[in-house]
């Protein structure tokens, strides 16, 4: 039996904890606990979470939900499914079901998720991953999912990824089609050359993909910044493809020409955005390894100064502008 921890019960956190709490209802198996809060903490314990998917709608039932750790002992996986910005609070919260056998499980748009994670848990077993997928919470205690694979990709920081064969059965029994890779902070680095400059210059610009990647201004900006991604990674010991850069590019014509990246949106509607998981690590680090990441640095400061504009990105204050 293991014992599984979502911390966050947001989109992400919400459908995939949805799907394994639904999986394992009852406990005999395999106990699923929510760690969530209030009016999305209440509407779970009285009636269950209900999710909506493109292509099901059910309502999962954890073993337990709480906003206190304390109340799940010592679980065997912690997964980790907040915002950049929450994520340092997220784990200071759940640090007390967290023990040295723990795996620990984030599942951000982020590189650098386990770095924080180490700042503030006590030792554990430290996991990165990655999902493919577009939710949101409609209500307290409602999740729906709009869009993307839903693949999960995870795997060890470091060392041999076999051991965690049984993690991945779990999931697939789940009906999440979650892959266990070895190479995960390549796949995690994939993820984030595509998104971080999507997020930038669509918010910047005000811009749907189509337009971006038309732009005479914003298209050679946009590849710009994955071409500084991708001089940090190689610095950073990550190894990508090396037509990374066009693949991104690729990519982003695949979408509709209409999308709007998940920054641009919460810039739009005066929310807090992941700027500083997008592009403040970017400009950090590139800084710290001393390779150029101009570019970035201008999309990140020009969006941190617009904050009088009425697409103005409310800033994460947590993080200090370098």
């Amino acid at each position: 039996m293991m014992k599984i921890l979502f911390v966050g019960l947001g989109g992400v956190g919400g459908y995939y904890g949805g799907k394994t709490a639904k999986a394992w209802e009852g406990g005999k198996e395999h106990e699923v606990l929510f760690l969530a809060r209030g009016e999305h903490l209440r509407a779970i314990r009285e009636n269950g979470l209900h999710v909506t998917a493109v292509d099901e709608e059910f309502v999962a039932r954890p073993f337990l939900a709480s906003d206190d750790p304390r109340e799940f002992g010592t679980v065997d996986l912690a997964v980790f499914a907040v915002k950049g910005y929450d994520l340092k609070k997220a784990a200071l919260q759940a640090a007390p079901a967290i023990g040295a056998d723990t795996l620990v499980l984030p599942l951000l748009n982020g590189v650098n998720s386990p770095d924080i994670l180490r700042e503030v848990l006590p030792p554990c077993r430290m996991l990165n991953g990655c999902v493919y997928i577009s939710t949101r919470i409609d209500a307290p205690g409602k999740v729906r999912q709009t869009g993307g694979n839903r693949k999960m990709f995870f795997g060890p920081v470091s060392g041999a990824a076999e051991g965690l064969r049984p993690v991945e059965e779990l999931f697939r029994k789940s009906g999440i089609d979650a892959s266990l890779v070895e190479n995960v902070n390549e796949v995690v680095w994939t993820k984030f050359i595509f998104m971080a400059p999507f997020a930038g210059v669509t918010s910047l610009f005000s811009r749907t993909f189509g337009e971006v990647l038309a732009g005479e201004d914003s298209q050679p900006m946009l590849e710009g910044m994955m071409r500084e991604i991708r001089a940090l990674s190689e610095l950073k010991g990550v190894g990508l493809p090396a037509d990374i850069v066009e693949l991104s590019l690729a990519k982003g014509v695949a979408f509709p020409p209409d999308t709007k990246s998940s920054m641009q949106l919460d810039c739009e509607k005066g929310r807090r955005t992941e700027i500083e998981t997008f592009l403040g690590f970017v400009v950090r680090e590139g800084e710290r390894l001393g390779t150029d990441v101009s570019l970035t640095r201008g999309v990140y400061d020009a969006l941190r100064m617009r904050t009088d504009h009425p697409c103005g990105c409310p800033q994460d204050t947590e993080e200090k502008k370098p």
